[in-house]
C-alpha cells in the first residue's frame, strides 16, 4: 500500500510547542489526531494509546493561532487545509466561541480496497459500515479513484464536509479523475445528491455518512435511476440499520405483516411477523470490523430476510495480510450441534418435549458421512432450504444446563416454558429480563408448560381452550397487557410470593427506553407513593408529563395496587394518585 498524508501541512498550523513535540515523536507516522481543549494539556492520539504533548495547558492564543491558519468553518463546525485531506473540527461554547479543536490526520491510502476490488467491478451499489476511525472515508476515496481512473466511469463525489477530496476548490489528487460537488450546508446534502444525477450524468455517485431520512430517500431515488451508489452509513452491522427507523430504507425497509393461520403454522411463527418491505437500496454491504478484516454480505436482501426470520446469515469474511494476500472465508451457521441433537432418540434426549416425548415423532438415523456433507450443502439453495425446515422440526437443547434445573410449582422442570397469546412480546421480555425469572417464551404449544393470554382472547377463542384442555396445559389469563399484571401472573406461575410491594421496585421494569425523563418521572411517582400516599393516606398530584410518560406512571401506580387518574389540559396534564 502507498500512503500519502501531507503531515507537515497539518503540523504547520499547530503552535510551536505542540509542533516541536510531534516532529520529534517516534510514532509520528501513525498519528491519528491532535486534540486541543482550552485550559487542558494538548493530546496526541495514536492507534493504541494517547499522550500529552508538554506540560503547558492550551490557551486562547493557541486556539486562535490554529484558527487563523485553516479555512472557514462550515455549518457542521468543520474546516480543512487547502489541497490536503486533514480535517479540523471545532467545539464551541454557548456564545459561539471556539474553545476546542480536533485536528484529524487525513491520509490517502492507495490499494486499501484490494479486499473488495471484485465487488467494486460488478457495478452493484455498495454500503460501507463501521465504527468511527476504522477507515470508511479512506476506503470511499480509494473506491472513487479506482472507478474513475481504472474502470473509466463517470464518478461524482458528494463531499459534504470536504473530507473525501480535501478542502479548497481544487480536489485532492487521491480521488483521481472523479469529480467533486461541495455542499453549502449539511442539511442540503440530499438536494445535491439529486442535483448531481440530474445535471452531470454520473455513472457512479459516492456519498459519505448517509444519516437522515431525506438522504436515505435520495439514495433510493438515485439507485432506481440506474446509477451505482457507493456510500457509508452509521452503524457497525446490518442489524443496526434494521433497527434504525431512519436508515432502514437502505436495506429495504421493515414492515409488520399479518399471516393467515395456515401460513403461520407452516412457518411455525406468530401471526404477526416482520418482513422486508422493498428491494434494498444497496445490493452489497461491507462491515468494516477492523482495518484488515471486513465482513461482506453479497446479497443484502438475503441477509435481511434471514435475520428477520431469527436465523444467522453466512457472510464472507475477508482479511488481508502484510504482503497484500487476501483470504476469503465464510461464516457458516452452526449446523453440527443441530444434527447431533437430531441423532438422539426420545429416550436419550434429556429435554425432549411435545410429540417427540410421546414417541409419535422420531428422527431417522443419520450416518456420519451425511453429517460431514451437510455443512457443505448450505452453499446451495434447495439443500439449504430443506435443512432449515428439517432443523426447525427437531427439538433443540435448552440453554439451561440440566444440573441447574429445579422443579416448578406443578412439578415441571424450570425454566418454565410459556406460550403467550395476545400479549406484548416486548413487555414479556422486559419483565423476564429485569426480574431474572426462569421463564422461556415459546412459539409452539407442544413445548409449553403454561399459556399466558388476555382474558378477552381466552373467552372468544374456543380452539385455544380445547387444545389446552386436550394437552393438559393450564391457561393463565390477565385483563390487560400491562407490566404489573404480567409481572403478577408470571410470579404466580412460578409460585413466588406476590403478597405485597414492600420490596424495592426496579424502575427499569416500567421504563420503555430508559431515558432520563422516564426515570425521573418514575422516581417521582415512586417517592410520592412510598412516602405520602401509603404511609399518610393522602392523595398526591405529580408534575405535568407527556402522555407517553404518564402511561408508565399509571403502570407503576397499578403495581402498588393503587388507583390514579390524569386531569388537566395539555401541556399541563398530570397524574393524581389516590390512597387505597
Amino acid at each position: 500500500m502507498q500512503i500519502t498524508d501531507d503531515l507537515s501541512k497539518l503540523l504547520h498550523i499547530l503552535p510551536e510547542q505542540i509542533r516541536s513535540s510531534l516532529e520529534k515523536h517516534p510514532q509520528q507516522e501513525s498519528l491519528i489526531e491532535v486534540v486541543m481543549d482550552l485550559g487542558r494539556l494538548p493530546e496526541a492520539r495514536f492507534p493504541n494509546k494517547a499522550e500529552y504533548l508538554g506540560e503547558t495547558p492550551v490557551s486562547k492564543e493557541d486556539i486562535n493561532y490554529c484558527i487563523q491558519r485553516v479555512g472557514l468553518f462550515s455549518g457542521d463546525n468543520r474546516a480543512g487545509i487547502e489541497r490536503t485531506l486533514h480535517r479540523i473540527s471545532a467545539i464551541r461554547n454557548r456564545t459561539g466561541d471556539i474553545i476546542g479543536l480536533t485536528c484529524r490526520v487525513g491520509r490517502a491510502v492507495f490499494g486499501t480496497i484490494a479486499m473488495i476490488r471484485d465487488l467494486v467491478e460488478t457495478g452493484n451499489s455498495i454500503l460501507m459500515l463501521g465504527r468511527p476511525g476504522v477507515g470508511k472515508t479512506t476506503a470511499l476515496r480509494e473506491i472513487a479513484r479506482v472507478l474513475a481512473d481504472e474502470l473509466h466511469k463517470r464518478v461524482v463525489i458528494i463531499d459534504t464536509s470536504n473530507e473525501i477530496a480535501g478542502d479548497g476548490d481544487i480536489p485532492h489528487p487521491a480521488i483521481g479523475r472523479a469529480r467533486r460537488m461541495q455542499v453549502a450546508r449539511p442539511e442540503l446534502q440530499h438536494q445535491v445528491m439529486i442535483e448531481a444525477v440530474e445535471n452531470h450524468m454520473p455513472e457512479v455517485i459516492v456519498i459519505d455518512e448517509i444519516g437522515t431520512e431525506l438522504e436515505a430517500q435520495a439514495a433510493r431515488t438515485i439507485a432506481e435511476r440506474g446509477v451505482q451508489l457507493v456510500g457509508t452509513a452509521h452503524g457497525n452491522h446490518i442489524e443496526n440499520l434494521i433497527k434504525n427507523p431512519t436508515l432502514s430504507d437502505l436495506v429495504g425497509g421493515i414492515q409488520a405483516v399479518t399471516l393467515g393461520d395456515d401460513e403461520a403454522r407452516r412457518r411455525a411463527s406468530q401471526k404477526t411477523v416482520l418482513e422486508r418491505k422493498a428491494p434494498p437500496t444497496f445490493e452489497i454491504a461491507v462491515e468494516m470490523l477492523e482495518r484488515h478484516r471486513w465482513v461482506v454480505h453479497e446479497s443484502v436482501s438475503d441477509t435481511v430476510d434471514t435475520l428477520l426470520r431469527n436465523r444467522k446469515p453466512s457472510p464472507q469474511v475477508r482479511t488481508v495480510n502484510e504482503s497484500g494476500h487476501v483470504t476469503i472465508t465464510r461464516e457458516l451457521p452452526e449446523v453440527a450441534p443441530k444434527l447431533a441433537s437430531s441423532l438422539q432418540t426420545p429416550e436419550s434426549a434429556p429435554n425432549v418435549r411435545g410429540w417427540r416425548s410421546s414417541g409419535q415423532m422420531q428422527p431417522m438415523p443419520v450416518s456420519k458421512a451425511e453429517i460431514k456433507i451437510r455443512p457443505l450443502a448450505d452453499e446451495f439453495g434447495e439443500e439449504n432450504s430443506f435443512e432449515q425446515l428439517l432443523d426447525s422440526s427437531w427439538h433443540q437443547q435448552d440453554i439451561y444446563a440440566r444440573e441447574h434445573e429445579i422443579s416448578g410449582p406443578n412439578g415441571e422442570d424450570l425454566p418454565l416454558h410459556v406460550y403467550p397469546y395476545g400479549i406484548s412480546r416486548q413487555q414479556l421480555d422486559q419483565v423476564i429480563e429485569v426480574l431474572n425469572l426462569p421463564v422461556v417464551l415459546t412459539k409452539e404449544m407442544d413445548n409449553a408448560d403454561a399459556v399466558l393470554a388476555l382474558r378477552s382472547h381466552v373467552k372468544n377463542h374456543s380452539k385455544l381452550r380445547h387444545i389446552s384442555k386436550a394437552r393438559h396445559i393450564p391457561i393463565h389469563s390477565i385483563k390487560a397487557s400491562t407490566i404489573p399484571q404480567i409481572t403478577r401472573s408470571l410470579r404466580r406461575m412460578l409460585n413466588m410470593d406476590d403478597s405485597g410491594v414492600g420490596e424495592t421496585t426496579d424502575l427499569r421494569l416500567f421504563s420503555h427506553n430508559g431515558s432520563e425523563d422516564e426515570i425521573e418521572a418514575l422516581e417521582e411517582a415512586r417517592l410520592a407513593v412510598e412516602q405520602i400516599v401509603i404511609p399518610k393516606g393522602q392523595p398526591v398530584e405529580l408534575l405535568p408529563r407527556s402522555p407517553k410518560v404518564r402511561k408508565i406512571q399509571h403502570e407503576l401506580v397499578e403495581h402498588y395496587h393503587l388507583k390514579s387518574t390524569s386531569f388537566g389540559d395539555e401541556p399541563n396534564r398530570r397524574l393524581r394518585i389516590f390512597p387505597a
